[in-house]
This record gives structure tokens, C-alpha cells and sequence, in this order.
């Protein structure tokens, strides 16, 4: 049985322990070294940064998130063990854990650290694909003649790089595409390395919730069940059409996966479907010219990520959660595509304007989708609006203004509200 030893990466035959090091943290498969397609997701990222500046965090529970009224980003494995999750509202996480240390995220930390994570996989392959700032997909397939050594060798060299030169934690999953791969990431958390070759698929799936298909969410799972599928072998029992007819798209995917099929590639440049920002709110509140405040600061925050990425959209998203925390969203499709500010907004505001008055919400969010490149042809006019292109000209040069100066260097008085 292929064996390595992943603290001093020794290759051997299977042991308890590495015949090199001694030491017992071995990762052993017949296909060990014979697989390409790998994912690697950071252990409780944002927290583990945190600890990493501060180590008198080491041993506390950590939270990465806002206020009472926001959710968490981030729980370190602490406070996961008290029952704490990602997205839980922060008043039911403080609940399962009092004493958790609360930080606010400091995101240009976290991506300068991602960053050297990017550069450290890169030496390794330039087929990567990242998810977060904190995860990615990696395919070496056809590296081995490089390195000198199989991927399994290389991606175990490359956490070990991550703990020792940037103080953190990464779990690795191997197999042979990228579904299995994700799954098997999730394995052996944390500081894990996992591995479900071809051999053994059909028989590790069979038994397997399909909650832990990347993507099935509460509402699909919903749907899955009331479909009496709750597991891969439920899927197994399906045939083809019958699923596609039942759930589209999905139905086809679902009987690949059930198989563990997964034929999509690796791809380094994964297209930005939609660029959104959101806010959660300390006290919920209907207060017009308070939404209308958010709505402005929402859509510049929006209009700034699209202009940097050359992009924008055709359709404009307002979404606002309520306090019972059902969601309320309006959509609307434009002539033309925008990445302005100033166009964001009106048509934010317009469906705002839609909304029945006397509605408290907790959140509210601003997004931009159906992007394509920006052009110099249809961003600043609007025929139904003569006033349009005077303030566009005004934008832009207020855009020139904040990066001379910085971003708070001229504002609109209405992002006081």
C-alpha cells in the first residue's frame, strides 16, 4: 500500500509510522499516488489568522464576524465544537459560546495571506481554480516529470509550507475530479489530508447523504426529499430522464454525481457571474431615509468592484431581509449594461420604491449580474434621462478624486443618511 509520511513527506510502503521520521501522521491509499485532481480548503481561515497575530487567542473561542445583529464569518474549532457555524446569526452563536472572543474581519489581511497561499500553489501548477480567498481547486495532473515527485508529494509540501511560512492550516482532498475532491477535503478536518479513488467510489457514495453535494441547499434538499431521495443510493434508483424532468439541469447532474461523474476541468479564470454587496443592520428598521443611505453606499461599493473589474451589468438586484428573516427580492433587467453608481442606485431605489411601505428589515443588499465587458458606448446615457450624462461626467471625475485622495476623500451627501 502506497504510504507518505507527511511531516517529512518520505515515501514508503504502509506503516503505522514513517520508517524515516517516526512520527504517525501518514496518509496511505492504493491510488495515493496516481491521482491529479485535488482541493484545498484553509482550516478555519479567518480565524486562524487571527490566532496567528495574537497568540494569546491560541487556546479561546474565536468568532470572525459584525455585531449582535450580523452572522458569522468565521468560527474557530473552539467554538465549532460548542455548536458554532459559519452564517449563524451572531446572537444564537454567543448564545452556544458567551466567552468566544468576537472580531471584526480584517479582510486585507486575510487576502494579503491568501495571496501567498496563490504564489506557494503556483510553483506547482497553473491550473488553479480558487472558490474563496480561503480554498481552490488544484489539477497536477502531467507535473510529476517536473517536480520530480507525484501530487500527492507536492500537496503535502505545500501545507507544510503554509503552516511554517505563513502560520496556517490547510486540509487536502484527492481524487479523481473535482467533486470527490471537494468531498474529500472535508474528511479529515482539520489539518487533513483525504483521498476516494476510482476503485472505491461507488462504494464510499452509496451510503452518503446527498446534503453533501457542493450546492444542494436547504431548499434543494427539500425538494430531494420530498422526492424520497435523501441518499446517494435513493439517487442510484432514479433513472436519467426521470430526473431531469423532475428537477431540469440539476436532475442531469444529480445522476452523474450519484456515480461520481464529474467532467468539468479545472479552469484558472472562472467567470464573475455577479458582483453584490450587502449590510446587516444593529436594529431593524423601516426608516426610508436610512434604506435610502444603504442603498446609495451599497450601490457605490458595487459601482467600485465593477469599474476595477472592467465589467458590468444588465440586471440590477435589490434584496432586503425582513425581521422574521424571510427574504424579499427585486430584479430588473436594463436596456443596457451599467457599472455606474449613479445608475445602480436610481434603479435600487426605484424598486425600494416598490416595496409595500411599513416593512422592518434587518438587512439589505445591492447587486449588479448578467456581466459582460464595460465599453465606452451605452454606460453614461440614458435618452429618458437628459441629466444622465451630466452626472455621469460628475462620477468620474469624483472617481479620479478618490484615488488621488483616497475613497473618503469627496462623498455625496445622501451616504450620511
Amino acid at each position: 500500500m502506497p504510504a507518505l509520511c507527511r511531516d517529512c513527506l518520505t515515501m514508503f510502503d504502509a506503516g503505522r509510522r514513517c520508517p524515516s521520521c517516526g512520527r504517525p501522521r501518514i496518509v496511505s491509499h492504493p491510488e495515493l499516488f496516481d491521482l491529479s485532481i485535488a482541493h484545498m480548503d484553509c482550516d478555519a481561515f479567518y480565524a486562524s489568522v487571527e490566532k496567528r497575530d495574537n497568540p494569546e487567542l491560541a487556546d479561546k473561542p474565536v468568532i470572525i464576524g459584525g455585531g449582535r445583529r450580523g452572522v458569522v464569518s468565521t468560527a474557530c474549532y473552539v467554538a465549532r465544537i460548542r455548536g458554532v457555524r459559519s452564517a449563524m446569526p451572531m446572537f444564537q452563536a454567543l448564545k452556544l459560546c458567551p466567552d468566544a472572543v468576537v472580531i471584526k474581519p480584517r479582510m486585507e489581511v486575510y487576502a494579503e495571506v491568501s495571496r501567498a497561499i496563490r504564489a506557494m500553489m503556483e510553483e506547482l501548477t497553473p491550473a488553479i481554480q480558487p472558490l474563496s480567498l480561503d480554498e481552490a481547486f488544484l489539477d497536477l495532473t502531467g507535473t510529476q516529470r517536473l517536480h520530480g515527485a507525484p501530487p500527492a508529494v507536492m500537496l503535502a509540501r505545500l501545507v507544510k509550507r503554509m503552516k511554517a511560512e505563513l502560520g496556517v492550516t490547510g486540509s487536502i482532498g484527492l481524487s479523481h475530479n473535482k467533486f470527490l475532491a471537494k468531498v474529500a477535503s472535508d474528511l479529515d478536518k482539520p489539518h487533513g489530508f483525504a483521498v476516494i479513488g476510482q476503485a472505491e467510489t461507488a462504494d464510499f457514495l452509496r451510503d452518503k447523504p446527498v446534503r453533501m453535494i457542493w450546492g444542494v441547499g436547504q431548499a434543494t434538499q427539500s425538494a430531494l426529499e420530498k422526492a424520497g431521495i435523501r441518499t446517494f443510493t435513493d439517487l442510484l434508483r432514479w433513472d436519467r430522464q426521470d430526473l431531469h424532468l423532475r428537477f431540469g439541469s440539476m436532475g442531469d447532474r444529480l445522476w452523474h454525481l450519484a456515480r461520481g461523474q464529474d467532467s468539468r476541468r479545472v479552469t484558472a479564470h472562472e467567470p464573475i457571474k455577479s458582483i453584490s454587496k450587502e449590510t446587516t443592520f444593529f436594529e431593524d428598521t423601516g426608516d426610508a431615509d436610512i434604506l435610502d443611505g444603504h442603498i446609495w453606499r451599497l450601490a457605490v461599493q458595487v459601482a467600485d468592484r465593477a469599474k476595477a473589474r472592467g465589467l458590468a451589468g444588465q440586471v440590477i438586484t435589490l434584496k432586503l431581509k425582513r425581521a422574521d428573516h424571510s427574504l424579499l427580492t427585486r430584479r430588473q433587467s436594463q436596456r443596457e449594461p451599467v457599472q455606474l453608481a449613479d445608475r445602480i442606485y436610481r434603479v435600487a431605489r426605484s424598486l425600494f420604491d416598490q416595496v409595500p411601505a411599513g416593512g422592518q428589515y434587518r438587512l439589505i443588499g445591492v447587486g449588479i449580474s448578467e456581466l459582460s465587458p464595460d465599453s465606452e458606448t451605452g454606460l453614461d446615457g440614458d435618452l429618458l434621462d437628459p441629466q444622465a450624462a451630466t452626472r455621469s461626467r460628475a462620477e468620474r471625475a469624483t472617481d479620479e478624486i478618490r484615488k488621488r485622495f483616497g475613497k473618503d476623500a469627496i462623498v455625496k451627501g445622501r451616504s450620511f443618511r
